[in-house]
Parts: structure tokens; sequence; C-alpha cells
């Protein structure tokens, strides 16, 4: 991001997510920075941490200190302590045969980031990850409490395949993902014909594709995306079937539209996917 309150904004979302990720409440952050001093102004790392601060406030986070070295290249994050009853924890190893996967946020982060990068991202495009990126988990991670979620994990640098296929593993199941139904930025799919993906998705395909089997009806580009590394990406969350679709309804009211039910839990081909 060249504005440096959003970058901060985005680096605490991100940061917060874990816990989120868990069924946590967020307490406290700590302010970890990077930053070359001598070479760039010092209302840059201002604008960082007040960016930082909006979104640790928004959350009901309280910043308790910070650690700081001088560094070529901007680094900018949180150590974060949440809070969880022990017998609560959600994991990414408990998804259950027969549970639904539901997605809460678009794919395509990275792609795009890739093409602001190289001056050929649309406003539009970078308006859409922006919002998508400084858009907590607060919201899904408090729905999916209620409604009885046996599993969860936030998207993110693994990509959505390396993510899910990690809660295959975990839980010793295998996973049916439909490609239809998968929420992208329109923007990331027109950017990944233009071979704007970044390495870490070519990193993230050679180490998870053996364990995906990708049928025929599943375009190449897509299957690209799915291998895009997310930057603060959203919640991906095994839930019992028929809670699901109610779980869908109750965070799109509250203004998450692209969540939506990407696939299920099955018990055949524990450990893989099976991307449709």
């Amino acid at each position: 991001m060249d504005d440096p309150f959003t970058f901060g904004q985005i680096a605490v979302v991100n940061a917060l997510s874990d816990v989120y990720a868990m069924g946590g409440t967020p307490l406290t952050g700590m302010n970890l920075v990077a930053f070359p001093i001598k070479t760039l102004s010092p209302s840059i790392l201002k604008e960082i941490l007040l960016g930082g601060l909006s979104k640790m406030k928004e959350a009901g986070v309280a910043l308790v200190g910070g650690h700081s070295i001088e560094d070529p290249e901007i680094k900018y994050g949180l150590a974060v302590t949440g809070l969880i009853h022990p017998k609560k924890i959600l994991t990414n190893a408990k998804a259950k045969a027969g549970d639904k996967l539901v997605l809460t946020k678009a794919l395509g982060t990275g792609i795009v980031a890739t093409a602001l990068k190289g001056k050929m991202a649309s406003e539009e495009a970078i308006r859409k990850i922006v919002e998508s990126m400084v858009t907590l988990n607060r919201a899904a991670s408090e729905w999916m409490k209620k409604f009885g979620a046996h599993a969860c994990t936030d998207i993110t640098g693994f990509s959505f395949l390396g993510h899910t296929l990690e809660m295959a593993t975990a839980s010793r199941v295998g996973m049916v993902i439909q490609s239809e139904a998968i929420p992208i930025f329109p923007e990331a799919m027109e950017y990944a014909k233009l071979g704007l993906i970044p390495g870490g998705a070519y990193s993230n395909r050679q180490f998870f594709s053996c364990k995906v089997e990708v049928h025929s009806n599943a375009p190449d580009l897509l299957v690209d995306i799915l291998y895009d590394p997310q930057t603060s990406g959203g919640l991906l969350i095994s839930l019992p079937s028929g809670e699901a679709e109610k779980l869908v309804a109750a965070l799109k009211k509250e203004g998450h539209i692209h969540t939506c039910i990407v696939g299920e839990v099955v018990e055949e081909h524990p450990g893989k996917i099976e991307l449709l």
C-alpha cells in the first residue's frame, strides 16, 4: 500500500485474525516496528502507527507498548494477546464429515496487489481489496461460535487451498470445494489473465498441488487465484450443514457480502481436496 495509514490498518487487522480464527477475544497488542528512520520521514511512521491504533480501538484492543529497530525495509505488526475458555478453543483440527465450509471474504488480494506494484491496478480494484483487508474478522468469529462451528482457520499467505488443506490434514477428513461458489474479486481474474501472479502463488501450488485433485470444469485462472497468498483474508469455517445458511445470512446482514458456502467436508480421501 502506498498510504501509510492504510498500511498500518491492514497490518493490525491481519495480526488480530489469528485470535479471531480460534474463537478468542483479542485484548492487548504490542507494536513491532522496523523502519529506515535515516532515509524516510518520521511522519510516515507516525501515520502507520495511527492507522494501526485506529483498528485496535475498533477491536477494543489496548496498545501496551512496542519494540522498534532500524531497518532498510518497513515492517509493522503486532504481538497479540487474547482470551478464550480452554474448552471452547476452535482449531483447524475438528472439522467433521457432513459439515459445510463457509468463506467470509473474497479472494485475489495478492494478485491485485501485484498489479498495484506494476502500476496496472485500477482505483476500483485497489478500493475493493483495501476495504476487504481492513475489515476485522470479529463479526465472523462471534457469529460462528453462535452457530456451533467445529473448526476454523484464517486464509492468509498459504492461500485458500493451502489453508483448506491444512484443515483437512489436521482433521483427517477430505474437502470437496465447488469452484463456481468461491467469491473472487473480478479484477483479480482480469489481472491473472495478464500473468500478474505473485511468486508466492507458484510456491503454494508447487507445495500443495500433490494433494489437490482439480476437475476439468475448474478454470486454470481460478486455480491460480485459489493458490494466491492472501493478506488479511477471511475465515474458513467448518460447521454443521444445517447452520451454514444461517451463518451466511447473519454475516451478509452485517455487510459481509462475500460470505458464502464454498464446499463440504467428507470422509473420503482424508487429507486431500477435490476441486469441482
